[in-house]
């Protein structure tokens, strides 16, 4: 079947007819956040901001939250390189539930055996472990709370304790209206998150607050903004507003971030699990290790002239 330049081909896969014109995808999604993979170790890919926007676009497209692309290690403690473009195609550090289809994509596609798996991504080392059950659990690496390491620009604000945590006033208004200051738990997981609590997440401002939150001046990198309601101390309810995507069914890091905020606020107890809109995660954090375990599936898989997506 041909749409929007890409061909769906059903598995295994078959060579694409012309590799010099056409890469080969896997459209993969964990918890509904979806991806396309690219594996660029047997392919040539030269993947720019302009060919991710073109791929992710959902009508013109494949369409996915994020582009995925596996690469060899460029260090010995590492087994493969994992990147990650998000929509608007701009590169990022992390994504939770993309390094779990990352690593149900390189075992299935015989790029390895191993298990656990060792990603390099921008900030250092992530573990990957695929598990008997299906899921895949994720060791997410460093979590950080400090304004200067997410980075969260602090000056003249004063922070308000809760538990182990300090709550930052941030200035919502928009310069028009009412002005409105939401209180956040700012987290560095490799990705910077800013957390906030709400009495109910389904009417939450998410499309509304969580542009603004976002792109708020004080995160020099732009922020993704969670929206966390606490059901119970071993259970929330999530959505979060990704940088440069949007609002998506689920997102791995602001799960992590949500419960690691919880925990320091002394509202939840570890491990907790996550209800986002497209399926459940589980988080256990002890204070220092993070552990991530939820879903990765192959949708589909077909072969894309980024060229025709480009004219």
């Amino acid at each position: 079947m041909t749409h929007a330049g890409y061909r769906v081909a059903p598995a295994p896969a078959r060579k694409c007819d012309n590799p010099r014109m056409n890469w080969h995808f896997t459209k993969m999604h964990g918890a509904g956040n979806d991806f396309v993979v690219l594996d660029g170790v047997r392919q040539s890919i030269h993947l720019t901001a302009e060919r991710a926007r073109k791929l992710a676009h959902r009508q013109f497209g494949i369409g996915a939250d994020q582009i995925l692309l596996v690469e060899p290690a460029t260090r010995a403690d590492a087994d493969f390189r994992y990147r990650i473009f998000n929509a608007d195609g701009g590169e990022v550090e992390h994504c939770g539930n993309g390094a779990r289809c990352f690593v149900r994509f390189v075992r299935e596609k015989g790029l390895t055996d191993r298990n656990p798996v060792r990603a390099e991504i921008c900030t250092g080392i992530i573990v990957l472990t695929e598990r008997d059950d299906g899921e895949v659990s994720v060791d997410m690496g460093r979590t950080s709370f400090e304004p200067a390491a997410v980075p969260f620009d602090s000056a003249g604000l004063a922070p308000r304790r809760e538990g182990q945590d300090d709550l930052w006033p941030l200035d919502v208004s928009g310069g028009s209206g009412p002005e409105r200051i939401v209180w956040v738990s700012v987290v560095g997981i490799s990705n910077p998150h800013a957390v906030q609590v709400v009495d109910d997440v389904d009417a939450a401002p998410v499309a509304s607050v969580g542009p603004r939150v976002e792109s708020h001046p004080r995160f020099p990198r732009r922020v993704n903004a969670g929206f966390m309601q606490v059901v119970d101390r071993h259970r929330i309810r999530l959505r979060v507003y990704e940088r440069g995507s949007g609002e998506t069914l689920a997102c791995g890091t602001g799960a992590c971030a949500a419960v690691a905020a919880g925990i320091r606020r002394g509202l939840l107890d570890s491990p907790v699990a996550v209800q986002t809109r497209g399926g459940v995660l589980t988080i256990a954090w002890d204070g220092e290790q993070l552990l991530m375990t939820g879903p990765a599936v192959t949708v589909f898989e077909g072969c894309v002239d980024v060229d025709r997506l480009l004219g």
